[in-house]
């Protein structure tokens, strides 16, 4: 009869091999003969977390902590599990107890950092980060969190430094060139940015499309067809499809391959020759080009970006049909975005809860116009009338006719996400609610920005205090303005 270690030995293997099926069978056989296997229930939990089920990884790593009190690995893991759902509290007690139970525990320090920097304790983070370092001076993924959290504490040319020292001693990581890519672009040194922000190409959870053509390299097109993609978010795609006439300058045909909901929006920009939804069958093309990559096939610098605004535009007669609808009146009228794409890495700190517009909402001749849709829609409902916000969303289709909102509209305040890129793109005053550290392209310590001119951004100047950036906005409602501007 085969024994439990040769079991645990078989699942091990399956396991290092990426065979987690097999793994998990040989550890379910571990359990059917003896249950009290803490170590095939922590395995069972890594395998589960791998996966994404992160409430199976949580049930998992409990019972083998139940079965195993002093087992350090059970509790590191479940750590990761509970940050990964948002319950850092929890998380902290697990990875302490990690380390007391050893504390040369390298990994229980770089997660122990995790937590801390996205709960904005970033000099506690830092000091966790060394503390692993010490322990494992390879430590690559701990000179990357170092590196990141260096960065979130505005500490830049150090932040640098950390992502060098992690990519000597793993020169191919696509990740930490990311990283150092949008420290690079955050002080605005374009010339080693650009280049280096190819690396996202590499990276999995970009999930970029291949094509059997060549991508462009910047050169003449000489009557070629090119294809542009929108290779990330919305957002992303408004942003750079500003550079559309400079591809068509250079001598050829420009088609557009985006998402249904920008479609039409992109359409309306110069150079833009066709534009293809995503998912129907494209037509011939010779090369092509991802719209993120644009920037730096034309050598971008802080000096050459592209800012004239209007660059989009919406439909007149859907602008005719909205100034209609609207009722007519001398109050401020303000579209409002508060939730981005729940899925995004960062999005816990860049959206904010509606009910943080309550000083807005209480200033007298202003009127609020959710342009929410989707997710944090159901936030209205929460406000029980604490203030009042007319909702749009069952009105609007695709970002078309959110852009014709927004041109009816005196002002738009939202949270890092498309409907602000929309505005700036529209030419349309936009304020930009920004976390404490924002993304590379709102740039440090400024309150305009060089993409978009009639934007003004208000950041953070505590980890997570939205209540100080909306009072500031509700006192700069107060100022001598034209528009919002």
């Amino acid at each position: 009869m085969t024994t439990i270690d040769e079991l645990m030995a078989a699942g091990w293997r399956s396991f290092e091999a990426g065979d987690l099926d097999g793994a998990i069978g040989w550890y379910g056989r571990v359990l059917e003969r003896r249950p009290e296997t803490a170590w095939a229930w922590y395995m069972l939990g890594g395998i589960a977390q791998l996966r994404g089920r992160l409430a199976d990884a949580e049930a998992c790593y409990r019972r083998a902590i139940q079965l195993a009190p002093d087992l350090p690995d059970a509790h590191n893991n479940l750590a990761v599990a509970l940050q990964a759902t948002g319950r850092g509290d929890e998380a902290l007690d697990s990875l302490r107890r990690a380390i007391e139970l050893r504390p040369d525990y390298a990994e229980a320090y770089n997660n122990l950092g995790n937590v801390l920097h996205d709960r904005g304790a970033l000099d506690q983070a830092l000091d966790a980060y060394h503390r692993a370092l010490a322990l494992r001076p390879d430590y690559v993924e701990a000179h990357h969190n170092l590196g990141n959290t260096l960065r979130s504490a505005g500490r830049t040319a150090e932040s640098i430094a950390s992502f060098d020292r992690a990519l000597a001693l793993q020169p191919d990581a696509a990740m930490i060139h990311l990283s150092r890519a949008m420290a690079r672009l955050e002080i605005q040194d374009y010339r080693r940015g650009w280049p280096e922000y190819e690396w996202r190409l590499k990276c999995p959870r970009w999930k970029i499309p291949q094509f059997d053509r060549p991508m462009w390299d910047g050169g003449p097109l000489e009557g070629r067809t090119i294809l542009l993609h929108a290779d990330h978010g919305l957002g992303d795609s408004i942003q750079f499809i500003r550079y559309a006439p400079m591809v068509r300058a250079r001598g050829g045909r420009v088609i557009v391959s985006c998402p249904g909901a920008s479609a039409r929006l992109l359409a309306t920009c110069e150079g833009v020759d066709l534009v293809v939804v995503e998912g129907t069958p494209l037509p011939e093309f010779d090369v092509y080009a991802p719209l993120m990559s644009l920037p730096g096939l034309f050598g971008t610098d802080a000096a050459s970006i592209p800012a004239a605004v209007p660059y989009l535009s919406a439909d007149a007669a859907l602008v005719r049909s909205w100034a209609a609808a609207l009722p007519a009146t001398d109050e401020l009228c303000i579209g409002v975005a508060w939730q981005g794409n729940p899925t995004h890495p960062r999005d816990r700190f860049r959206s904010f809860p509606l009910e943080r517009l309550a000083p807005i909402a209480a200033r007298p001749g202003v009127r609020l116009y959710s342009l929410q849709k989707g997710h944090g829609r159901e936030q209205l409902a929460a406000l029980a009338g604490r203030f009042p916000v007319e909702d749009l969303a069952d009105s609007l289709g695709d970002l078309m006719d959110t852009a014709a909102v927004v041109s009816s509209l005196d002002l738009v305040i939202a949270a890092d996400t498309s409907v602000v890129h929309l505005a700036g793109a529209l030419g349309v005053p936009a304020w930009v609610a920004l976390p404490f550290a924002a993304d590379w392209r709102w740039l440090p310590g400024r309150d305009d920005n060089p993409w978009y001119p009639s934007m003004r951004l208000f950041r953070q100047r505590d980890w997570g205090d939205w209540d100080d950036v909306f009072a500031r906005m509700a006192e700069a409602l107060d100022e001598p303005s034209d528009s919002g501007e």
